[in-house]
């Protein structure tokens, strides 16, 4: 194998992806009655993509992310009640509202170390989320946004309370955003992310530009984050203080964590794992189901992600 065959190799799928993909877009005919379930699902897995591309590929720390989530929920919202009910264009602007937070935000963000980026994103959520209570006149306050009817998907395809159109919507949302950012993780700036997140000195040694490339990733990190906020308030009807508190960004995070960082298929795995057992640990124990999530966290940090499901293998030394 030449050398252009083995740089080009990483980004060719592979049948498992085919087949992975096959399986997630049968879910929502297969498990109709889940279809609600499985619109969450999209949208978080949709939200870790986001963050696994700074976190993963950047090596940018973030505990704010429901920023951006909780902008494009309250922007879609918005703009389906006061200015036109189509879903996709307040997608678009979700999206857009994303990014310019992620542009405006961004020179505050590269330029620290990983602490620094913890307290400045965490307190970009709290600012807003202090904002967004404040003027409840247009945001609800806590009572939350109400009265958000959406249009018809595409003028033909009504939301339903079952919300197997929803479901569908994230779904192809997700897979849209998955194929993109598969796209850019495989090209030169994504290998160059890769570097920076290694190695930053010797990427700045070469003489590329490290603060822009963080900021444009950066960006289109908030860009999808607004996305999957959109798809919560158009998929809900509702939008609320809670798209901006930190338990949205903690969320995230363990999806991330569970799945793993930097492969984009771990936050599809993440979000899958993470809300299927917050669904069934809920309805099993509603009062302690954060303590199961948190113990299986301390397990998949002293197991490894890798040996989980191989039990025999815990207890001996050296690789197995």
């Amino acid at each position: 194998m030449n050398l252009a065959a083995k740089l080009l190799a990483p980004s060719k799928w592979r049948p498992w992806e085919y087949a992975l993909w096959a399986l997630i877009w049968a879910t929502p005919l297969v498990f109709a009655q889940h279809a609600a379930l499985i619109n969450e699902i999209a949208i978080l897995a949709l939200f870790a993509l986001s963050l696994d591309l700074i976190l993963g590929y950047a090596g940018i720390v973030s505990l704010g992310h429901a920023a951006y989530f909780g902008v494009g929920a309250y922007g879609a919202a918005l703009f389906a009640k006061h200015v036109m009910p189509d879903p996709l264009v307040g997608l678009v602007v979700g999206t857009v509202l994303g990014a310019v937070l992620g542009a405006i935000t961004s020179p505050m963000i590269v330029r620290g170390t990983d602490l620094t980026r913890l307290m400045v994103t965490m307190g970009i959520a709290l600012v807003l989320l202090e904002l967004a209570n404040k003027f409840d006149t247009i945001t609800g306050g806590t009572d939350g946004l109400q009265g958000v009817v959406m249009g018809p998907l595409l003028g033909r395809f009504d939301f339903d309370l079952g919300a197997r159109v929803a479901s569908f919507y994230s779904l192809a949302v997700l897979f849209l955003a998955f194929l993109l950012l598969r796209r850019i993780v495989h090209s030169p700036l994504g290998i160059s992310l890769q570097a920076l997140r290694d190695n930053r000195l010797r990427v700045m040694a070469i003489g590329l530009s490290v603060q822009g490339r963080l900021a444009a990733v950066y960006t289109l990190a908030a860009a999808l984050a607004g996305a999957a906020g959109a798809l919560l308030a158009q998929t809900t009807g509702f939008a609320s203080l809670d798209v901006l508190e930190f338990h949205r960004s903690a969320d995230v995070m363990l999806a991330l964590i569970i799945g793993g960082a930097g492969w984009l298929w771990g936050g599809l795995i993440g979000a899958i794992a993470f809300k299927v057992m917050h669904d069934l640990l809920s309805a099993f124990t509603p009062q302690y189901w954060t303590f199961w999530i948190g113990l299986f966290l301390v397990v998949l940090m002293l197991v490894g992600r890798e040996r989980l499901f191989r039990p025999w293998s815990w207890f001996k030394r050296g690789d197995s």
